[in-house]
């Protein structure tokens, strides 16, 4: 009997049931007619993507790239992301529709969701998180593990990990894994041990409050929160109509920072309290003045925001979030007194409430700011610089055996964007490194710079670039040769 898949959110009881009993991990996402439980399909990867309206956008992409043997012939793990995983990347990314992406960035993205081996979670092999190694179609490493509940992962232990929403479907050429992002390799996280070499100074708030607009039925907006022990941003729909808007503020004297040395890192840090963790951003900005004090500041006196967003974080079940205010210090060069109002962005379902510790918190840890600081200046030279060769229309990751600083660690060595590549693109994840972007040495280290050529141009491309590590040592006129074949 042939399979009908219908996308949905849900499984009936009876098939999660029996499900659970024989130990198959297909999560809560379809409602299957098989012949089984077991997530066998009896179509090809590619006839299933045809055949499933949730998969309109993958099947234009993999139609426009001409990659649909891979999908049809190949025995391959195949990460198929849904409508909602490609309308987020357009809009993130500035595409109005799939045709807007340039063909070989399309390319290389769908061939990176292609894992050259099995993969199915069911596998003993695969040990709760742990994740293993593999290689997928576009010369990168995809890391694939499972959590407790064999929820299957993406790149964990990475700087950015994804869950996969419906895992171990068959079809006859393969395993796939339907997810609701488009993914990508980022470096594996760093270790954040402490550098004997360098010093950490800490400050703390003087007044933390948060402000609430007036709801229906219910007046927040001349409340003061100043002795509350959360801060609790929260975004409404539609953003600022002053109904359910919540926002929070932050005072520091930055000249409570004592310790001498040179500033390589910034951070300010909030304990949560309670978050959904639901991936939506958590917007840092500076506060317009310093004309507030908790105990009388309300929606309808609090200052407003300005300039552009100085930082921000991506919601997750975490324990604190870590807001990096490295370039705000180090450009800006703020003194004493510095307000910073906290903004969140819109969730994916509804409206959502972060609870992060107040200085008047019991028992979490109060805001803080967080220096460290280098005593001495480092020298950065060039260790290595070797031509990079790339097919027409083709890509190739760019690392430390094509380009490596010394000097620094590699966390602390950034590379600058001068004249972006003019017959191709600079790739890392899913963003495209333009002029004056940058990328650091880890980058290169865990294979996350791809050069993709446009597929068109001809001869020789070059980048050109200059680097500085975090304790202000800087090298300039890097010339990157790229040979197009």
């Amino acid at each position: 009997m042939q399979t009908k898949i219908i996308l949905n959110r849900f499984l009936t009881a009876c098939i999660t049931t029996i499900l659970l009993m024989t130990s198959c991990e297909i999560q809560e996402n379809f409602k299957y007619e098989p012949s089984g439980v077991d997530g066998i399909l009896g179509v090809t990867a590619w006839s299933f993507i045809q055949e499933n309206d949730d998969f309109n956008q993958l099947e234009r992409a993999i139609t426009r790239t001409g990659l649909q043997p891979l999908y049809q012939d190949e025995e391959r793990t195949f990460i198929i992301p849904n409508n909602k995983a490609f309308s987020t990347y357009l809009e993130s990314s500035g595409y109005n529709a799939i045709e807007d992406i340039p063909l070989p960035i399309l390319r290389n993205m769908l061939r990176y969701h292609i894992v050259k081996e099995r993969v199915i979670f069911t596998d003993p092999a695969i040990g709760r998180d742990q994740p293993l190694p593999y290689e997928t179609e576009n010369g990168q490493t995809m890391f694939l593990s499972r959590n407790n509940n064999y929820v299957g992962l993406i790149n964990q232990g990475t700087t950015r990990q994804w869950e996969i929403r419906t895992s171990n479907l068959e079809p006859i050429n393969g395993v796939m894994h339907a997810v609701d992002f488009i993914v990508y390799f980022s470096a594996p996280a760093i270790d954040d041990s402490e550098d004997p070499t360098l010093v950490r100074d800490t400050i703390y708030p003087l007044a933390d409050s948060f402000v609430a607009g007036d709801s229906p039925g219910e007046l927040y907006a001349n409340t003061s929160y100043g002795a509350n022990p959360l801060l609790r941003p929260k975004y409404s729909s539609p953003a600022l109509n002053s109904a359910y808007d919540r926002f929070a503020y932050l005072m520091f004297d930055l000249d409570d920072f004592k310790k001498p040395g040179i500033v390589v890192d910034m951070r300010l840090r909030l304990a949560v309290s309670f978050t959904t963790g639901d991936g939506y951003p958590l917007n840092l900005y500076q506060a317009a003045n310093n004309n507030w004090s908790e105990s009388t500041v309300t929606f309808n006196n609090a200052p407003g925001r300005v300039g552009n967003r100085i930082s921000y974080v991506t919601t997750s079940k975490v324990a604190a979030f870590n807001f990096d205010i490295t370039n705000f210090y180090k450009n800006d060069f703020p003194s004493g007194r510095v307000s910073f109002m906290l903004e969140s962005g819109a969730a994916p379902a509804g409206n959502k409430t972060d609870d992060l510790a107040s200085k008047e918190h019991a028992t979490l840890d109060p805001p803080m700011i967080i220096a460290t600081l280098a005593t001495n200046q480092n020298v950065l030279v060039v260790k290595t610089n070797e031509p990079v060769s790339v097919s027409n229309g083709g890509s190739t990751v760019i690392n430390t055996d094509l380009l490596e600083l010394a000097g620094a660690d590699a966390a602390d060595i950034i590379y600058s964007v001068k004249t972006a590549p003019q017959k191709g693109w600079l790739i890392r994840g899913a963003d495209i490194i333009g002029q004056n972007g940058e990328f650091v040495q880890t980058d290169l280290q865990s294979l996350s710079l791809l050069y993709i050529h446009d597929g068109e141009s001809t001869g020789e491309d070059t980048v050109k670039l200059s680097a500085r590590d975090r304790t202000g040592a800087e090298i300039e006129d890097i010339v990157v040769k790229i040979n197009i074949q």
